[in-house]
């Protein structure tokens, strides 16, 4: 199974003190070359412009790409646009891109991107959340316009509502986006009444919700919203800052709640979708969790 990723993504220098850091992408790295055989690493190539542009405006681009920062610059108190951060933002996005191509063309059924900074908070205009373009979004637009599939869902397991995702995709019945989250929490958005155009589901969980909460979320709601939506492609956005360790959010999940949803999630692609699938990391900031989580994942992922 392909892992697309990039050295430049550890190159995004978010600062001391940040807890969307370089190491987290090192320890999720570590941890897959170490417990996982097999794997076949790719390298992320960057996203063009116009690849990004299917989902964020000029504006956005701009921004991230011309600003060329000598040093260290806040796009609000948690974004940070560094020197590096541009070809690292190029490269995640382009991780998505190359995943969905990869899994298109059925050389694997699945993939995972190892790469950072995330997306899922990233809008249109708006840089956000540690996110600087929306990655899983951007893979979205190109399953949509770069391979004409008709139904494409979005299954997004991170403990912070993806607000950029539902935003850019609200009112594209092609594009279903589910979600599970703590609730209240960053960005506060997420409300089981947010519906986009019948295409948008959302489940908040209160804090404290351990594994029965979290799996009933999903068996319950959001897989048999899926299993109607009938997906040519599966996403994911592979948040593992739900686990109990992570010091951002109180949910008490563990490993074998985010295998267990790979797993399911793997079948539904199984049945609709010739097995397509392509996940994308999102958040988590304990970094034993981080590895725990991304080896359970991707073994899932991979059917083992």
């Amino acid at each position: 199974m392909p892992v697309f990723t990039h050295s430049a993504c550890l190159d995004h220098d978010t600062g001391p003190g940040h807890f969307e850091t370089s190491q987290r992408l090192g320890a999720v790295i570590d941890a897959l070359r170490h417990d996982v055989d097999d794997l076949d690493w790719r390298e992320a190539p960057r996203a063009t412009r116009g690849q990004l542009l299917r989902v964020h405006h000029e504006s956005l681009l701009d921004a991230v790409l011309e600003t060329q920062p000598a040093q260290r610059v806040e796009l609000d108190p948690d974004t940070i646009l560094s020197p590096q951060s541009a070809e690292a933002a190029l490269r995640a996005a382009g991780a998505g891109i190359a995943a969905v191509d990869a899994v298109m063309a059925g050389d694997t059924t699945a993939a995972f991107c190892a790469v950072r900074p995330p997306g899922h908070h990233a809008t249109a205009r708006t840089a956000m959340g540690f996110c600087l373009f929306n990655n899983v979004a951007v893979g979205a637009a190109h399953a949509l316009e770069g391979h004409g599939l008709a139904r494409v869902a979005i299954a997004d397991f991170d403990v912070h509502h993806g607000n950029g995702t539902q935003a850019i995709f609200e009112a594209e019945p092609r594009v279903q986006y589910l979600s599970s989250h703590q609730m209240s929490l960053y960005p506060d958005t997420g409300h089981v009444h947010e519906r986009g155009v019948g295409n948008i589901r959302n489940v908040p969980l209160p804090p404290g919700t351990g594994s029965r909460g979290f799996r009933a979320a999903w068996e319950e709601h959001l897989l048999p919203a899926i299993d109607a939506f009938r997906p040519q492609l599966l996403l994911v956005s592979a948040g593992f800052d739900a686990h109990w360790r992570d010091p951002l959010a109180q949910l008490q999940l563990d490993a074998e709640d985010f295998a267990w949803l790979t797993t399911e999630l793997r079948g539904l692609a199984g049945r609709h979708a010739s097995g397509r699938l392509v996940s994308t990391l999102e958040g988590g900031y304990d970094l034993q969790a981080l590895r725990e989580c991304s080896v359970a994942h991707v073994r899932a992922l991979r059917g083992d």
